[in-house]
């Protein structure tokens, strides 16, 4: 489900749309590690005044956003102000279920 802010442009909503997509993909891959799944989790639940002002490089996340832009990303702000970041822990945290790691 889209969680945009309300003063985002239209290619602030499509980031986020591409990075939900690839995070929801990324969280559903057999592939993908559980303890990788809870730390992006962990990071979609914390409040940005406990992430503070940093950047991520957390590789599927930039993954995601070097897709998204076509851009080369190596990093991505760990706030839920952006649309990449919020997008992509939204997708993962929408694609796991429940009761895997007790939402």
């Amino acid at each position: 489900m889209a969680n945009y802010d309300d003063d985002w442009t239209d290619s602030q909503r499509a980031l986020y749309d591409e990075c939900y997509q690839a995070g929801g993909d990324w969280a559903e891959d057999p592939d993908t590690s559980s303890d990788e799944v809870q730390y992006v989790i962990n990071l979609a639940e914390g409040d940005d005044d406990s992430i503070g002002d940093s950047e991520i490089d957390f590789g599927p996340l930039v993954d995601a956003v070097t897709q998204a832009t076509g851009e080369n990303a190596t990093s991505v702000p760990a706030t839920h102000g952006d649309p990449a970041f919020r997008g992509f822990t939204d997708g993962v945290r929408d694609a796991t279920s429940d009761d895997v790691f007790g939402l």
